[in-house]
């Protein structure tokens, strides 16, 4: 199931991946994510908020290349994201760091993508 399409807003993000069950055990034991499979290629992303769903994963034999838009995700806790994303095989990029309205990380996924995540003060 996807959310209900508004004109001009964000309806759904899609990573790119080089091994789904790796992106999937990543993103469950960092983030508390859930799945819908579509096959051996594709997993919806299950927003935790009712299950809607919000993104994919979708596999590639290459990473996708850097660049493009900045995926941020947001935390109540940002110092438990970042050992999240450590214990879960991430690699943490850059901070945590202080930024107007809170702080924020970056960090690449098993497959090389960067996301953030970010904190209010």
């Amino acid at each position: 199931m996807t959310t209900a399409a508004m004109h001009h807003s964000i309806n759904y993000v899609e990573i790119t991946v080089t091994d789904l069950d790796a992106a999937k055990s990543f993103y469950a034991r960092a983030f508390g994510w859930e799945f819908v499979d579509y096959g051996p290629g594709y997993a919806g992303i299950a927003s935790r908020a009712g299950g809607v769903e919000v993104g994919g994963l979708l596999v590639s034999e290459e990473a996708r290349p850097v660049g493009g838009p900045f995926v941020l995700l947001y935390s109540d806790d940002l110092d438990g994201s970042a050992r999240a994303v450590v214990e879960s095989g991430g690699t943490i990029t850059q901070g945590p760091y202080a930024f107007p309205g809170g702080r924020r990380l970056h960090f690449t996924d098993p497959s090389g993508n960067e996301l953030g995540v970010w904190a209010r003060d």
